[in-house]
């Protein structure tokens, strides 16, 4: 006798649902994206006891009829999936849902009522219980206007009682509830959405009047107005792969990754592909423990990009992974670099708390110097700062007053602090200068300007150091020799299995060859780029910049200390030093005034 047996179709039913709900956040992910594909131009929301007891979905999107509703609660029945020479086409996904899973799933594991109405027809409902369907029937429906839906979920998992043991605390469940309707809010500012949690209001959206321009209104409301202030703004595009959005600077940045979001056509993805990129374009600028705060939008042809990779569809597979990356990091990049000199207002206001908690400013120590032969390996003679002259006396208050009112963006000094500080004066404030973290910054992006226009100084090997690879990494690594060449790595072929190292770059001095090539291949395998290599040379660039740099006890006088200002206000990113501090405080007289009980 057979021990195999063919499952019944409500066992069937909870296990699939098992993929696509696995909280309640995620039956309100499913249940606001259908909402946003049917039109909706608001949406509410309600949850109670962390969704456990209630769900509830509202949406003025053009409904469905009595025949509609009973489509809509089997399983793979959808209206979304395009059909192309006959068959259903799962290359060309426009629509947030596709896969005609979600309601299915929800009536099999919870009670479910849906409740619609078309423009011109008339209100019906139906029912699911754990599986079992009543209706459709006629309801006293109206949605916000003459159409729409209200899809209502209560006691989820009940049919599963083991998945319901699983569900964390209210707070945690609503917390995730919360974060997906942020998400999906973010991408779509144009609608206005409503969540209320067990009787209070968690967020209140109004829609924006325009889905682009109404993108930083809608995100500041989010991710707070903070970011709104601080935002630089993202644009891209190549090979028909567009990218907007709004990037935090780097002086504003968090303790974790929580505030980066990536939304693909509309679809908000957690992708390890965003960190990988994120941690490249800011690795000049952030210390490694430190994440910048930003929102990206990517735009690209359906073909491009598998959206089927999971039922709970937020993971994505880009066909070409190494175009997205690269597309990412120079939009960052250029975006930050048209930021200029531009720090964030939240060290001001940092500051500010200081002065009126009594706090002392901290200096934290550079990190010890690694590296001797930077200056012959890129081509930076080893020469004095022009802002490095020893000053016999100390500088005199009166020496920076000769400069006329102040017209540049951070002012004419008029005193240095302790040998550290630069003071400056602006048109309606004042500026502090750390002396030795901007100096840092600019020696060091001129070493990177250095490093970009004559290529990396090579140093041969005494004996060529062989490394053994897997068939499939040599050809890749193989490939990409002209690259590496160009950043000092000089590398070949070497038989089938292994590959010859005949060069490395000269600024690295004593390196790990092996471990740097298998670095290397296991990255161009992941993402198509050697980003690995040119990180450690930026690395060590850092570490020496800091010591090329004007130390803090160095005396200046007033025109060294403004030709620091002007450079500074010349240069890209030296609004914060190589580690992610800010190089200068500007506090405003309005704030001043405020310290001193005049405002």
């Amino acid at each position: 006798m057979s021990r195999i047996r063919q499952l019944s179709e409500g066992t069937v039913n909870r296990i699939a649902a098992g993929e696509v709900v696995e909280r309640p956040a995620a039956a309100i992910k499913e249940l606001v994206e259908n909402a946003i594909d049917a039109g909706a131009t608001r949406i509410d929301i309600a949850a109670s006891n962390g969704g456990a007891d209630l769900l509830l979905v509202e949406d003025d999107g053009i409904g469905m009829s009595a025949d509609d509703l009973s489509l809509a609660i089997q399983r793979h029945a959808t209206s979304k999936l395009p059909v192309a020479g006959g068959e259903d086409d799962l290359s060309h996904i426009v629509t947030m849902g596709f896969r005609g899973e979600a309601l299915p799933s929800i009536g099999a594991v919870a009670r479910l009522s849906l409740a619609s109405r078309t423009k011109d027809g008339e209100a019906a409902e139906i029912r699911v219980d754990g599986g079992k369907v009543q209706g459709p029937m006629p309801a006293a429906f109206r949605a916000f206007g003459q159409h729409g839906t209200r899809a209502e979920v209560r006691e989820l998992f009940y049919a599963t009682p083991a998945r319901l043991k699983f569900l964390k605390s209210s707070r945690s469940e609503d917390l995730a509830i919360t974060d997906i309707v942020k998400r999906l809010a973010m991408a779509r500012p144009d609608i206005a959405f409503t969540l209320t949690l067990d009787g209070r209001r968690a967020l209140d959206l109004a829609a924006e009047p325009d889905l682009m321009d109404g993108r930083l209104p809608r995100l500041a409301r989010i991710m707070g107005r903070e970011f709104g202030d601080n935002a630089a703004l993202v644009e891209a595009q190549r090979e028909g792969v567009s990218l907007s959005g709004y990037a935090g600077l780097p002086t504003y940045n968090r303790a974790n990754a929580a505030m980066q979001f990536l939304f693909v056509n509309g679809r908000p993805v957690r992708d390890k592909l965003l960190v990988g990129a994120v941690r490249g374009a800011y690795a000049d600028f952030l210390a490694r423990d430190r994440h910048p705060a930003l929102a990206l939008f990517l735009e690209c042809d359906p073909h491009f990009v598998d959206v089927n990779v999971h039922p709970a569809k937020t993971e994505v597979r880009f066909r070409d992974a190494g175009l997205v990356r690269g597309l990412i990091v120079g939009a960052l990049k250029h975006a930050l670099s048209e930021a200029g000199h531009r720090a964030s207002t939240t060290v001001a206001g940092s500051a500010l708390d200081s002065f009126r908690s009594g706090a002392a400013f901290q200096r934290q120590s550079p990190s010890p110097f690694q590296s001797p032969n930077i200056f012959s390996a890129v081509g930076v003679r080893e020469a004095p700062s022009p802002y490095a002259a020893d000053v016999p006396m100390s500088v005199r208050m009166e020496e920076a007053l000769v400069e006329t009112a102040p017209d540049k963006p951070l002012g004419v000094a008029r005193a240095q602090l302790h040998e550290t500080y630069v003071v400056a004066q602006t048109a309606d404030g004042i500026v502090i200068v750390d002396q030795h973290a901007a100096h840092e910054r600019l020696v060091y992006e001129r070493m990177k300007k250095a490093l970009a226009n004559g290529g990396v100084a090579r140093q041969p090997l005494l004996i060529p150091e062989v490394v053994d690879l897997d068939p499939s990494e040599v050809t890749r690594v193989s490939q990409r020799a002209a690259e590496l060449a160009e950043l000092g790595l000089v590398i070949e072929a070497f038989g089938p299995d292994a590959v010859v190292v005949r060069e490395v770059p000269a600024m690295l001095g004593k390196l790990d060859v092996k471990g740097l090539v298998r670095d290397l291949a296991d990255e161009i395998a992941e993402t198509g780029n050697a980003l690995s290599l040119k990180e450690r040379l930026e690395e060590v660039s850092g570490t020496l910049a800091c010591h090329m740099s004007v130390r803090a006890g160095r005396r200046l006088n007033a025109e060294e200390m403004n030709a620091l200002l002007r450079e500074m206000e010349a240069t890209p990113h030296s609004g914060q030093c190589n580690h992610g501090r800010p190089t200068y405080v500007e506090l405003k007289l309005a704030d001043i005034e405020k310290l001193f009980g005049r405002r």
